[in-house]
């Protein structure tokens, strides 16, 4: 509409790890089959048909919020292209040294038996002893204990005390650690404890940079293999990694034949009573502690030294850091400013990205593993030379026999697949068609703006950016606008197994408790977490959801994105805005007829010609148009719906339709040129303000717009998301008429206060009414603007009054509109004088209560040497309006007191 060539591509990644769960859990639940009973093969065809019947719901909901996209470039990320452009990148990569192999601790998920990324880790906070359920073990597992124990120490020296939140681990213990500045400890520098349960000598070492010596005993003991803090002393101080967990979280054999085969908890607690009846348990306590969850499977997090493909991310991330933070050559802006700071913060501590998961489901990695005949080691990975990366198996068997020419080989593929975000990383190139040359990559490369969630900055957006720069050549956007999380209405992040997830079909179409119980059967949650879930539906949504349609949802979920980072969505205000496109449909409709059937809008409009009303609508429509155009420009969306909203309903609907009523009243020919101005004015503001309402609510605007008439001589556009979108026109601007409008509706405020006030029994009688002006040019204002005044505000009349020749209207309300006019309104009868002095004397206690506060202000010690004088002036202005103002009602008091007597 803003006349570019835009391009929003649909699509969808193929969400790795928590599409192969849902599937996994499906097998479980319908066949009680694990992944490894029916083999990758079957699995992976088992993931693609529920991708065929489910994964097009994203796409479905995106249709139907009417989102404009070239559904004829729709992508996935596992589909032929994409997964051509994987291949190729992690190739380039790879030759380009930035790919590497190596062992290093990784996040591992025992129930999924894979590595997980940080973002797919949550973390519990856990102030003291606490029982919680873990996946596969029956009774709850305790944590938030820090448990005690002695290390013997070489040559009858004694013990060593160390403690440990996770006593399993000292199965793989290779080392103490102690501060080189404690003296409890300098007689056992070089020396070494005796492991109690397979003699393994543990040395004890010197470390400054772990130890802590006033935390505890001051001694640490080392677990290379499972802490990440241990693994890099383990690498200070080339101690032994010993692994000593299966990848379903069992004791292995490097764990002694004691604990080997053991679940880990049930090692812990098998450990624990073996250190007592070594005599070697010394007690455990409370202990606060931070504990790592998966998101997807609820396993606890286990760290576990794995070979695993990582990228190298110092260079790239120094350059994604510096496109969005060099002030004087600036390629990338982050919406809202202030998550350029966590931009920083990752970016500058970034690690090396670990992009290989052990799942069935995903990119498999294009690397293939060597095993020559004369190998003495033939397990897959044995030695890490030995890989061969390529583009297919063809071009790997070609590079195996460069490499070791005249020896025989076997080839076999790293079952391992690619992190979901390495694909969706590339996803700015890889849409437009990259890495071949396409059209689509020269027009579109750069992109424009990308929109996503903030949660995802550094994994998704970070990423982007720092393949976008190194294998396109340039940032893949200029502009990230970061959206607030959608919660529910009480704050809480949405889950399927508290049931406070809302589908947005729902909202659009409406559904029963029933059905959204339904959706909730038709999932993975176990019974407990359904009974769970259903409750909190119960709750929520007693009567279900009620259709509101999606525009009234698109306005909603826009309006909130002033509410800081989060949404607590509220369905009854998004059923609110469905109320409103009623009453849009129906202003509409009205206006419309107004116009008449036959009616044929002209080619210009002429505001300076035109009454009133209709230069007043159009000068503040385009106030509107230039607000809601600078605010769409600056990504503050909120404001930008605010205006579109606030210019319908408070000046088109209340105010304008209501002040041209007259001119259509019986048709009288006194008003036959105001008649066909309103027309214009009419007629201009339904076809503009629908088109400059349009984006926000598309299916509403279309609707109305296809039945306004068209303008003479003009082809008319097959559909209003083709139309230009409405821009500022400089004539349509009168400060003049706002200014007097301004006047206008503060004194129709006045007088509807006045009805609602003091018309108790007749509040819809139409009364006199009388303006009382303090000066000649508010009196000819009114004047003027009498016909309005009376309309807007139901009155039989108004008679305008001037101070300097009239005295005030006995019998009647008063209100204060400002300090130059005041209006009465005639009651029918008798005024309750009584009543009326008592609204008088609170305004009075108001006005003198605003005085005092202003005058302790203006007479604080210093206020003329420093507050500035423009401040000083608006103050004393100020002053001065409150003092009239008391004063006038003073004289209205005693007059009001005077005609109460009389009438005595």
């Amino acid at each position: 509409m803003s006349g570019y060539n835009a391009l929003w591509v649909p699509g969808m990644d193929h969400a790795g790890i928590a599409t192969q769960v849902v599937v996994e859990k499906k097998l479980m639940r319908e066949r009680r089959l694990t992944r490894h009973d029916v083999g990758r093969e079957k699995f992976v065809s088992e993931v693609w048909k529920w991708k065929d019947e489910y994964g097009g719901t994203i796409l479905r909901q995106q249709r139907r919020l009417g989102a404009s996209l070239d559904w004829s470039r729709e992508y996935f990320t596992m589909d032929e292209r994409r997964s051509s452009a994987v291949t190729e990148a992690f190739v380039r990569l790879y030759r380009d040294g930035l790919i590497y192999r190596d062992i290093r601790l990784v996040n591992w998920d025992c129930v999924l038996r894979t590595a997980i990324s940080d973002i797919e880790a949550n973390y519990v906070d856990i102030k003291e002893r606490t029982l919680l359920k873990v996946p596969v073990y029956e009774n709850p597992v305790e944590f938030g204990v820090l448990t005690s124990f002695a290390y013997p120490l070489e040559k009858g020296l004694g013990e060593i005390v160390v403690a440990t939140t996770r006593v399993e681990t000292m199965l793989g213990d290779t080392a103490i650690a102690i501060h080189p500045d404690d003296k409890r400890y300098t007689h056992l520098h070089g020396k070494y404890a005796i492991h109690p349960f397979n003699g393994r000598r543990l040395p004890i070492v010197c470390d400054a940079i772990l130890v802590d010596p006033s935390f505890g005993t001051g001694a640490v003991k080392i677990t290379p293999a499972h802490d990440p803090n241990d693994f890099e002393v383990g690498k200070r101080h080339s101690l032994e990694f010993i692994n000593i967990f299966t990848d379903d979280g069992k004791i292995n054999s490097n764990g002694g034949s004691d604990f080997v085969g053991m679940p880990r908890f049930k090692a812990r607690q098998a450990i624990t009573e073996a250190l007592q009846q070594k005599g070697l348990y010394r007690g455990s306590k409370n202990n606060e502690m931070r504990l790592g969850v998966c998101s997807r499977s609820n396993d606890v997090v286990e760290p576990l030294i794995k070979p695993q493909w990582y990228v190298d991310c110092n260079v790239m991330a120094k350059q994604a850091l510096d496109v969005a933070m060099d002030a004087e050559n600036r390629k990338l802006e982050i919406i809202p400013k202030q998550y350029a700071a966590d931009w920083k913060r990752w970016l500058e501590n970034i690690r090396d990205w670990c992009i290989s998961r052990q799942l069935w489901w995903g990119h498999r990695i294009p690397a293939w593993y060597v095993t020559l005949e004369d190998d003495e080691l033939k397990e897959l990975g044995a030695y890490n030379d030995h890989w061969i990366v390529a583009k297919d198996e063809s071009e790997a068997h070609k590079e195996a026999s460069k490499k070791y020419a005249g020896r025989k080989f076997d080839l076999c593929q790293d079952p391992d697949v690619l992190d979901t975000w390495f694909s969706s990383g590339l996803l700015p190139l890889s849409v437009l068609g990259w890495p071949d040359d396409t059209e689509d990559l020269k027009a579109f490369y750069p992109t424009f703006v990308l929109e996503t969630g903030h949660d995802i900055l550094f994994f998704w957006v970070a990423r982007m950016v720092m393949l976008g720069i190194k294998l396109g050549g340039d940032v893949p956007f200029r502009k990230v606008y970061l959206h607030p999380m959608i919660r529910d209405a009480h704050g809480r992040k949405m889950s399927k197994s508290l049931g406070n997830v809302i589908d947005p079909l729902e909202v659009i179409n409406g559904v029963s408790l029933e059905g959204l119980h339904k959706r909730l059967e038709g999932g993975n949650l176990d019974p407990n977490e359904l009974a769970v879930a259903k409750a909190g539906q119960d709750k929520d949504f007693p009567n279900g959801i009620a259709e509101c349609g999606a525009d009234a949802l698109r306005f909603a979920l826009v309006s909130y994105t002033a509410q800081s980072d989060k949404i607590n969505l509220d369905i009854q205000r998004v059923v609110g805005y469905r109320q409103w496109c009623n009453k849009l449909w129906n202003a509409v409709r009205f206006a419309m007829s107004k116009l008449g059937d036959d009616y044929v809008p002209p080619v210009e409009v002429h505001p300076e010609t035109m009454p009133f009303s209709c230069k007043w609508i159009i000068s503040v429509m385009n106030k509107a148009i230039s607000k809601t155009v600078s605010s769409l420009d600056s990504y503050e969306f909120s404001d930008a719906a605010t205006t579109v909203y606030s210019w319908w309903q408070y000046q088109f609907c209340d105010v304008f339709i209501e002040a041209i009523k007259p001119y259509f009243a019986g048709e009288d020919p006194t008003f036959s040129s105001e008649r066909n101005s309103s027309r214009e004015a009419l007629w201009l503001c339904l076809e503009t303000g629908l088109r400059l309402l349009h984006p926000f609510m598309p299916f509403v605007t279309e609707e109305l717009w296809q039945r306004l008439p068209s303008s003479q001589g003009n082809q008319r556009k097959e559909s209003i998301m083709i139309c230009d979108y409405p821009s500022y026109v400089e004539c349509w601007t009168n400060d003049r008429v706002e200014l007097e409008m301004d006047l206008v509706e503060s004194t129709v405020k006045s007088l509807r206060s006045l009805r609602s006030g003091v018309l108790t029994k007749h509040k819809n009688e139409r009364v006199p009414a009388y303006a009382y002006c303090q000066n000649e040019e508010v009196a000819d204002i009114i004047k003027s603007h009498q016909l309005e005044i009376v309309t807007l505000a139901t009155l039989s009349s108004l008679e305008v009054l001037l101070s300097e020749r009239d005295v005030a209207p006995a019998g009647c309300a008063l209100e204060n509109v400002n300090e130059n006019l005041k209006v009465y309104l005639k009651v029918q009868g008798n005024l309750n004088a009584e009543a009326e002095r008592e609204r008088i004397k609170n305004k009075m206690e108001e006005i003198q209560k605003q005085q005092e506060k202003l005058k302790k202000t203006m007479n604080v010690s210093g206020y003329e040497q420093k507050v500035p004088l423009h401040i000083q002036e608006d103050n004393a202005a100020k002053l001065a309006t409150l003092i009239q103002e008391f004063e006038f009602l003073l004289r209205e008091n005693s007059r009001l007191d005077a005609e109460s007597m009389d009438n005595n």
